[in-house]
Order: C-alpha cells, then sequence, then structure tokens
C-alpha cells in the first residue's frame, strides 16, 4: 500500500497536462549551459541542456501552462535569453526572462 502522501502527489500530477516547453540559446565556446527558474526552484543542474554541431543549447522541459521565470546558466555564470524580450525583475536588481506555455 502506497504512503497517503504519494497518493495525493500522484492523483495531483495525474490530471495535470504538460506541454514541452523548448529553451535554445546560441553558445558556441560554452562547455556547460543549464536552464533555471521557478518550474526547478532555480536549481542550476536540474535542467543541463545539450549543444548541437552549429553550436546552438537545447532542451525541452515538460511545463503546464502557466508563467515561468528563467535564465540560463552558462558556465557559472546566469544569463538572459537574448532571444526572449520578455523580462521581470527579480529581487536581485535584475531581470528574469519570462516564459508563458499555453495550448
Amino acid at each position: 500500500m502506497k504512503p497517503k502522501g504519494n497518493r495525493i502527489k500522484w492523483e495531483l500530477l495525474k490530471g495535470r497536462k504538460t506541454k514541452g516547453a523548448v529553451f535554445r540559446l546560441l553558445a558556441p565556446h560554452a562547455n556547460q549551459v543549464s536552464v533555471a527558474g521557478d518550474f526547478n526552484h532555480w536549481d542550476t543542474g536540474a535542467h543541463p541542456m545539450k549543444k548541437d554541431q552549429a553550436g546552438v543549447w537545447k532542451l525541452s522541459v515538460n511545463l503546464a501552462p502557466g508563467s515561468y521565470q528563467y535564465q540560463f546558466f552558462v558556465d557559472g555564470a546566469w544569463q538572459n535569453d537574448p532571444e526572449n524580450v520578455e523580462r521581470v525583475p527579480n529581487p536581485f536588481g535584475t531581470l528574469n526572462n519570462m516564459k508563458r506555455v499555453k495550448y
């Protein structure tokens, strides 16, 4: 028998629809790139990206409909998404990008 807490979490996730939100960054000289945001508690190790032969780092993340703040973490430094002009202030006096996921 599953613990009650796990069952409740599973029931909540079961009804939640998700969609792949694609993140891309042109950074051919970077060694490591990840995307971090409020969808992964700003964990820079949670969503590492893969680089293609053209130097574009890509990752698809399943997200429920809504608005998500994020930034790229490139070789140990935060970087905004130059292709996304939608930005919001953060508590550190800089800006985060905003991604909106819709169906």
